[in-house]
């Protein structure tokens, strides 16, 4: 839609129901994120069924006026960090911007642009100043290298994960049910993601997830998963000689997204060196709805998530991915996220230049009947995020965000989740991205 949409002369509506049955409320913020980026202006609106007067005030000033403006009163630019007062989360994340920019990183990116996220594609020329640079790599190559590993290596990461007490929902039909054989192939590309990583020296990587690999091989979700965590299967080099990656996690940025892939690499390198877990994920902004005077959202990443972010290998679990998505199947890592403090963040091009907002939520628990409610109403093989943002509305959030994906990483207080948030500011701001605080955080 971008396509036709960029060149067009007229105003620009972007319009989703409200609902979590298919993922329309993701779709407008991809478009909307990509527009933004293209520097072509739009509005957008919401709403269940477009019968509330919200809505249809909306519909009509657009139609009148030809623009729609919502309240983004909850953003706030971060001051001038020489303006802020010292603390060790400020000088830990100035001292890590420039160690970044000085030693550099390397991003593996296999194949640009899944399912015309025109919003994720960071140009090098915006990479480069922070000390990040590409590493353009293939699929096929990917596939390639999953040819090399024994049935045996596979196999031993079944073991491990089995031990791990994952449980996998298994049958024997191909086209309807997770089968041994396509675990056994999200295996080896997980060894193979690792070497292939191991090979070009990166520091994150990003699998494409659908467009050409779904046609080729099982889901790429176990492996994006398991990268993630600090407490995966052992992975050894092809001549055995060294475990590739030990005790630590290798961030994955789902759908090769390089907004994640930027958030994700600063996150694991400010929470590593607070001593704490870094692993990091992305979800979709899926939907919500009230639940006992609170509104509660609805974030679900199409497959997989770190495992501690459920709460370890025992409180997950693996389902095949639907046969809509993804035709040869493979199992995911999902699992109900386990309640807590997290940050979550998001950076995106605006103006030609980077961008992050950054806040504050809380994930809670909610009853099982109302978690599998939800579930049933988005799509139930994924893992999902009960959570509960700090001092935003949805319709503020929904109003502001520039993407259809958002980061999130936890903490274990609220306290260490405060600190962790101005370390991560205090980064990004060094890097010499723009920085918007959300909501209540402890900057305010």
């Amino acid at each position: 839609m971008l396509a036709g949409l960029r060149s067009h002369r007229g105003p620009i509506l972007v319009v989703a129901n409200w609902s979590g049955e298919f993922p329309g409320l993701v779709g407008l913020l991809n478009l909307a994120g990509s527009m933004t980026k293209a520097g072509t202006p739009y509005s957008v609106l919401w709403s269940e069924d477009f019968t509330d007067d919200w809505a249809l005030q909306g519909l009509k000033t657009w139609l009148d006026t030809g623009r729609l403006t919502h309240d983004t009163s909850h953003v706030r630019d971060l001051p001038a960090l020489t303006s802020l007062p010292a603390s060790p989360e400020t000088e830990l994340g100035t001292a890590l911007a420039r160690q970044l920019v000085t030693e550099k990183a390397v991003i593996g990116v296999f194949d640009e642009g899944c399912t015309g996220m025109y919003n994720a594609i960071f140009d090098d020329e915006l990479l480069n100043p922070m000390g990040i640079y590409k590493e353009r790599l293939s699929q096929s190559a990917l596939v390639a290298e999953m040819s090399r590993v024994t049935e045996e290596e596979a196999a031993g990461v079944r073991a491990w994960l089995d031990a791990a007490g994952l449980a996998f929902h298994t049958g024997t039909d191909e086209a309807t049910e997770l089968t041994d054989a396509q675990l056994l192939s999200q295996f080896a590309m997980y060894v193979a993601a690792l070497r292939m990583a191991d090979d070009f020296g990166l520091d994150a990587v990003g699998i494409q997830y659908q467009q050409g690999l779904k046609d080729t091989v099982p889901a790429s979700d176990l492996a994006e998963g398991l990268l993630d965590n600090v407490e995966r299967p052992p992975v050894r080099s092809r001549d055995g000689s060294r475990e590739l990656y030990p005790e630590a996690a290798l961030p994955h940025f789902n759908e090769v997204d390089e907004g994640v892939a930027v958030d994700s690499l600063i996150t694991n390198r400010i929470w590593t060196a607070m001593g704490l877990d870094p692993a990091t994920t992305l979800h979709d902004i899926r939907w919500g709805e009230e639940y006992e005077g609170r509104f509660v959202w609805v974030m679900e990443i199409s497959g997989s998530v770190p495992a501690s972010h459920n709460g370890g290998y025992g409180r997950s679990w693996s389902m095949r991915q639907p046969p809509m998505f993804f035709p040869l199947g493979g199992g995911t890592l999902s699992g109900v996220s386990k309640p807590g403090e997290i940050v979550w963040s998001r950076v995106f091009i605006m103006d030609g230049e980077l961008h992050a907002d950054l806040g504050r939520a809380t994930v809670v628990d909610l009853p099982e009947e109302e978690t599998r409610r939800r579930l049933d109403a988005t799509t139930p093989q994924w893992p999902i995020m009960h959570a509960v943002l700090h001092g935003v509305t949805r319709d503020q959030f929904m109003a502001r965000h520039r993407a259809n994906h958002l980061n999130v990483v936890y903490a274990p207080d609220a306290e260490t989740a405060d600190k962790g948030l101005l370390a991560k500011a205090a980064m990004f701001a060094g890097l010499g991205i723009k920085v918007h605080l959300c909501g209540d955080t402890a900057l305010g």
